[in-house]
């Protein structure tokens, strides 16, 4: 596209990826997570074409573009030009004030390993879009507008953490987020003489998508249940174990299992903070392990690459803390690493994992982030 040569922007926004200590396939059943943005961003630089309705995108990663017409967007047969469409389409059932624009995307985020570049897609054009034509649009705003893109044009039923965590974040701190009553608190995070090591599987298992939804109708049918004898419950948030149980005859073995695990890591996120609060970091490694155990055993959303590096990292008292990250079947392990340790341990878990899986791995240290915003 000749409108890309020598492409000066009005406009650059980054938005980042994300990762979450603990609090996984929490957020859609109502309960607790601890996310924060990281330094691994997608940057949007972009300008007004001066035309009505035509919009031109260009992805510097996938060497592709694509053009629309603001008054007829479709879904694309495209996975990432639909995160665009469906953005834009959520923008415009709520102003009419978006006119032609171009936009260079580029990105650092690994695709496919659990640190959702798709919110930071999302996110960073809605953002950028937000301030380019002073659209009046909140921070939550464009959160929501985001996650209902994901949910209409793409199809993955998310949860709200992913996006909440690349807008809301703000640097050297996690996100206590409340995803039942959407409220946050910032909480410190101070972890020296650690790191944050993300270990990419670089798998990503086709169940990904259609198991999440599956993950999701399962939690559903439990409440649903639950609901007929107290009314009051809208969510997994509402439940505790004793009540749980009360319907463990109820239930089929599947959703209660399913159901106990939201529920058990619901309580592991609130300990996880108190933990990190007193810097009892052994105890916030601990729950780490613990809510791996239950992602891969419960829940059933691991696969074994990821199970091999959580075991693995049990092998090195310098790593204090290790699950999977993300949607599941496939993407990163988040670590809680000793500093001095981190370049001999990716040396001898690249070669483990390369070994057993004959894929190769790739391993980036993470720091805690600032959320979306406008470069200058």
């Amino acid at each position: 596209m000749p409108q890309f040569k020598n492409f000066i922007p009005q406009l650059t926004i980054e938005s980042p990826g994300r990762i979450n200590f603990i609090g996984e396939h929490t957020d859609y059943n109502g309960g607790f997570g601890l996310p924060t943005a990281i330094d691994k961003k997608i940057i949007f630089k972009l300008k007004k074409n001066n035309s009505k309705n035509i919009c031109n995108i260009y992805s510097a990663n996938y060497d592709a573009s694509f053009s629309l017409d603001l008054e007829n967007i479709k879904i694309s047969d495209k996975e990432w030009e639909n995160y665009i469409l469906g953005v834009l389409y959520e923008i415009q059932q709520l102003t009419n004030k978006v006119e032609g624009f171009d936009c260079v995307l580029s990105s650092d985020i690994p695709v496919g390993s659990g640190i959702s570049s798709s919110a930071a897609l999302e996110c960073g054009l809605a953002f950028g879009l937000n301030e380019m034509f002073d659209l009046g649009l909140s921070k939550l705003d464009i959160v929501k507008l985001s996650q209902r893109a994901e949910h209409n044009y793409v199809g993955t039923k998310c949860g709200i953490m992913d996006q909440y965590a690349s807008v809301m974040s703000k640097k050297d701190h996690v996100i206590l987020l409340d995803c039942q009553s959407i409220q946050h608190q910032y909480i410190p995070i101070e972890i020296k003489p650690y790191k944050i090591l993300l270990l990419n599987t670089n798998v990503s298992h086709s169940l990904a998508s259609s198991e999440y939804n599956t993950r999701r109708e399962e939690c559903e049918k439990g409440v649903s249940i639950i609901k007929k004898k107290y009314p009051e419950v809208n969510s997994l948030r509402d439940v505790d174990e004793a009540m749980l149980l009360e319907f463990k005859n109820l239930l089929s073995k599947t959703v209660y299992i399913r159901c106990r695990y939201v529920i058990e890591e619901k309580t592991r996120v609130l300990s996880a903070v108190e933990a990190l609060k007193e810097n009892r970091l052994n105890d916030f490694g601990a729950l780490m392990y613990a809510t791996h155990y239950g992602l891969s055993k419960e829940y059933e959303v691991s696969c074994p690459e990821l199970d091999f590096l959580v075991e693995f990292s049990k092998n090195f008292d310098t790593i204090i803390g290790s699950r999977m990250m993300g949607g599941g079947f496939g993407g990163c392990t988040i670590n809680l690493i000793h500093e001095d340790a981190i370049s001999d341990f990716i040396e001898k878990v690249s070669l483990a994992y390369f070994n057993k899986f004959n894929i190769k791995l790739d391993a980036f240290v993470a720091n805690p982030s600032r959320g979306t915003s406008v470069v200058n």
